[in-house]
C-alpha cells in the first residue's frame, strides 16, 4: 500500500521529462541503471570523473532519471547528468539507438561485419584507432585490441594460403600439366589430388599422375574409335603405350624410367586434344563407370587366385621338408637304427613327471617344439615327449632323436597305425571317412575344389583334417592310460618359457585348461558353429567365449570321469552330414568341452604368428608359447619374415641331414 503512491509520483515525473525534453529519445531515457543502495549512489556521484565529457566533448548533456531499489526493496529514484556517467556502467537496453543530429555521427552498429569494415579502414589510415561513442553497444579498449588482432591473423593466414597456393601451381606447372586447361572435369579432379600430394615427397605423384591419364586415354579411345576418328585414336594409343613403357613394373617415382616427366607432359596436351574434340560428360561417365566395373571384377578374381594359391601353398610340402624324412628313413634302416631298442618304459608311465604330448608327421617341426621345451626348462630330466607319428613317417622321425637326442630328456616316438583300438567301429571320424558321401566331397575330380569353389571351400577340404593325428586329441586317455595329467602341443610352436609351472595349476574340475581367443565379438561360438540348426542354438551360447588348441592342459582323471571321448563320439555322429559345423578339430572340441575349460593368463599362449602380421612384438617377447597358426607356416617361403627368427633360433641347421636337403635360415 506504501509503494501506491510512490509509483504514481514516478510516472507523473516520467511523462513530464519525456515532454519536456523532447529532443531526447525516449528510448534513452527509458533506459535504468541498476544500483545497490542509496549510500552506494550517493558515494558513485561523488566519485564519477568527467571522462565521458573528455572523450566526447561534442555530445549534449542531459540529464537521466535513474531507477533503483533500496535496501528495504523500495523503489527509489535518482537524477543525474550524462556526463556524470561512468565508463563501467552498462546500458541495460542494448538495441537501444540515440543520433546526434547536429553531428549526424552516433549511429549504432548493425551487425560485426559493419564493424569490421570500419575497423579495417580505420587501421588502414592510422595506427591508433579511435571510435565514435556507441552508447548501444558494449566496447571496451581490451575488445578493440582483440578485433584488430583477429583482422590481422585473418590477413596473415589469407597471405599464407594465397602465397602456397601460387608456390603449388608453380609445381604443377613445372610437372607436366601445362595444356591442362583443356582438360575435362574428371582429369582436373586427379590432377588437384596429384597437387595436394605433390608437397609430400613419399607420395609418389608423378607415378599417380601417369596411371590416372592412362584411365582418361583408354575411356578417349573407346570414344574415338567408336566417332572414326583414326587420327586421334592411333595417337591415344601411341601415347599410352609410351606411358605404360615409361612406367614399366615402377612402384614410386624413384623406379620410373627417364624422361616420363616428359612423357606425362605430352599425355596431358594429348588428352587436352582429345577432350576438346570428343568431350561428351555423359559418354566419359558411361565409359569410366565400365572401366571401374571391369577393374573391379579383376581385382575380386585376382583375390580368388590369390587365396587359391596360398591355400595350395599352405598344403604343398615343400622339397627340402620332402627331403628330409626320406634321407632320415633310409638311413634308419641302412644303418641298423631299427634293431635298436625302445626309451626307458617306466619314464614314459610316471605320472610324477611333465609329460607332453606332440601328433605330427613334420619331422623339422616335431624337431623345434622339443628343442625349444628342453632349452628352456628348468630341469629337462623331468620332461617326457610322446610323439606320435603316422606310417611314413615313423622312420624318419624316430632316427631324427635318435641321432639328435634332447639333452637328458625323454622322446617317446609312436606309431598311429599301431593303436588298435582305434578303428571305424570305434572312432567316429574313421566311420565317416569309409562313407560314399565323404569319398565324393574329398576324393571326386568333379566336385568344385579349385579357383570357382572360392577360398573357404578349399580350406576345409585341407587333407589335415582327414589325418588321424588330427583328431587323436579326443582320445588322450586311451593313448595314455597311466597319466593324470598331460600338456598337449601343435607341432607348430614355439616354446620360450620354463612349462613346469603349468602342471601345478588349479583347474577347478574342469578337463581342459586353454588360452581364450574371444576379443569383444570376435571368436565366440557363433564363428564356428551353425546356430540356425536347434541342435546347437538349443545346447550352447551364441556369445560363449572361444579358445585355442595348441597348448592345452588335460585332467585325463577328470576326463574319464566325465566320459569326454563318448560326449565328442555322440556330436561326431550328429554332425555326419556336415550341417552342425565345417571340418576340422576346434568346432567338436568346443562342443566337446563346453562349461569344461579353464582360462588361463593369456601370457601363456599367443596366436596368430601365422596370418597376422600385425601382432605386438612386445606381447610375443614376453610368452610362453608362440603358435604359428594358419597358412603362414615358420617353415615356409609363404611365412611373416618379422616372426621367423622366434622360430628358427631352435633350428639345428648345422645338422648334416639339414645341409643335404639345402634346409638354410
Amino acid at each position: 500500500m506504501e509503494t501506491y503512491p510512490l509509483l504514481l509520483t514516478f510516472f507523473f515525473l516520467f511523462f513530464s521529462i519525456l515532454f519536456y525534453t523532447n529532443h531526447v529519445d525516449s528510448s534513452t531515457i527509458g533506459s535504468r541503471f541498476l544500483y545497490d543502495c542509496d549510500q552506494c549512489h550517493r558515494t558513485k556521484e561523488r566519485d564519477i570523473t568527467n571522462t565521458r565529457v573528455r572523450n566526447y566533448p561534442d555530445e549534449k548533456d542531459i540529464d537521466i532519471i535513474a531507477s533503483y531499489s533500496d535496501a528495504s526493496g523500495h523503489l527509489r529514484l535518482a537524477r543525474l547528468k550524462m556526463s556524470s556517467l561512468s565508463d563501467s556502467w552498462v546500458w541495460e537496453n542494448p538495441n537501444t539507438e540515440r543520433q546526434n543530429n547536429s553531428q549526424g555521427g552516433l549511429v549504432s552498429l548493425q551487425s560485426d561485419s559493419r564493424f569490421e569494415d570500419n575497423l579495417k579502414h580505420s587501421t588502414d589510415e592510422q595506427e591508433n584507432v579511435k571510435f565514435p561513442h556507441y552508447p548501444s553497444m558494449i566496447m571496451t579498449p581490451v575488445k578493440m585490441k582483440r578485433r584488430i588482432m583477429r583482422l590481422e591473423r585473418r590477413k596473415a593466414r589469407a597471405a599464407e594460403l594465397i602465397q602456397k597456393d601460387k608456390e603449388t601451381d608453380n609445381h604443377i606447372v613445372s610437372a607436366a600439366i601445362e595444356s591442362s586447361e583443356g582438360l575435362d572435369t574428371t582429369i582436373k579432379g586427379k590432377y588437384s589430388i596429384w597437387r595436394r600430394e605433390y608437397e609430400n615427397p613419399n607420395s609418389d605423384s608423378t607415378l599417380k599422375l601417369m596411371r590416372d591419364q592412362i584411365i582418361m586415354a583408354k575411356a578417349y579411345t573407346n570414344i574415338a574409335k567408336s566417332k572414326n576418328k583414326t587420327v586421334l585414336y592411333k595417337a591415344l594409343v601411341q601415347h599410352s603405350r609410351d606411358s605404360q613403357l615409361a612406367i614399366g613394373d615402377a612402384n614410386s617415382d624413384a623406379e620410373l624410367q627417364i624422361g616420363a616427366l616428359d612423357r606425362a607432359k605430352a599425355m596431358g596436351h594429348i588428352l587436352s586434344i582429345a577432350k576438346d574434340r570428343l568431350y561428351d560428360c555423359n559418354l566419359v561417365s558411361r565409359k569410366l563407370r565400365a572401366t571401374l566395373q571391369s577393374t573391379e571384377n579383376r581385382v575380386n578374381m585376382q583375390k580368388k587366385r590369390s587365396a587359391f594359391l596360398i591355400q595350395l601353398a599352405a598344403k604343398t610340402v615343400p622339397r627340402p621338408l620332402h627331403c628330409l624324412p626320406l634321407q632320415l628313413a633310409a638311413d634308419y634302416y641302412l644303418q641298423g637304427y631299427h634293431k635298436k631298442g625302445n626309451v626307458d618304459l617306466e619314464k614314459t608311465e610316471d605320472p610324477s613327471l611333465f609329460h607332453y604330448a606332440i601328433f605330427s608327421d613334420n619331422v623339422l617341426a616335431a624337431s623345434v617344439v622339443v628343442n625349444s621345451t628342453v632349452q628352456n626348462a628348468k630341469e629337462p630330466e623331468k620332461h617326457v615327449f610322446h610323439i606320435v607319428t603316422d606310417k611314413l613317417n615313423f622312420a624318419a622321425m624316430k632316427m631324427w632323436f635318435l641321432i639328435n637326442p634332447p639333452s637328458k630328456a625323454t622322446i617317446e616316438v609312436q606309431n598311429v597305425d599301431d593303436f588298435k583300438w582305434l578303428n571305424s567301429s570305434y572312432c567316429s571320424v574313421l566311420r565317416q571317412l569309409e562313407s560314399a558321401r565323404i569319398k565324393e566331397y574329398y576324393f571326386k575330380a568333379n566336385h568344385p575344389s579349385s579357383l570357382s569353389a572360392g577360398s573357404d571351400n578349399l580350406k576345409y577340404r585341407n587333407p589335415k583334417y582327414l589325418s588321424m593325428l588330427n583328431h587323436l586329441r579326443f582320445y588322450l586317455p586311451e593313448v595314455y592310460p597311466k597319466l593324470d595329467r598331460i600338456l598337449f602341443l601343435d607341432d607348430d610352436i614355439v616354446v620360450q618359457k620354463d612349462l613346469s609351472p603349468l602342471w601345478s595349476i588349479d583347474l577347478k574340475g574342469m578337463v581342459n585348461g586353454a588360452v581364450e581367443t574371444c576379443k569383444e565379438s570376435f571368436h565366440r561360438f557363433d564363428k564356428y558353429l551353425n546356430f540356425s540348426n536347434p541342435l546347437i542354438s538349443n545346447n550352447f551360447s551364441p556369445d560363449a567365449c572361444g579358445w585355442a588348441f595348441g597348448m592345452n592342459v588335460f585332467d585325463l582323471k577328470e576326463w574319464k570321469k566325465r566320459n569326454i571321448t563318448g560326449i565328442y563320439h555322440r556330436w561326431q555322429d550328429m554332425n555326419e552330414d556336415r550341417t552342425l559345423w565345417k571340418l576340422g578339430t576346434l568346432p567338436p572340441g568346443l562342443i566337446t568341452f563346453y562349461n569344461l575349460t579353464y582360462p588361463l593368463d593369456r601370457g601363456w599362449h599367443v596366436l596368430g604368428l601365422g596370418y597376422d602380421p600385425a601382432l605386438n612384438l612386445t606381447e610375443i617377447e614376453n610368452a610362453a608359447v608362440v603358435h604359428y597358426n594358419g597358412n603362414y607356416k615358420p617353415w615356409l617361403n609363404l611365412a611373416v619374415s618379422k616372426y621367423r627368427s622366434y622360430w628358427s633360433r631352435y633350428v639345428m641347421f648345422d645338422n648334416p641331414y639339414l645341409r643335404v636337403c639345402n634346409l638354410s635360415e
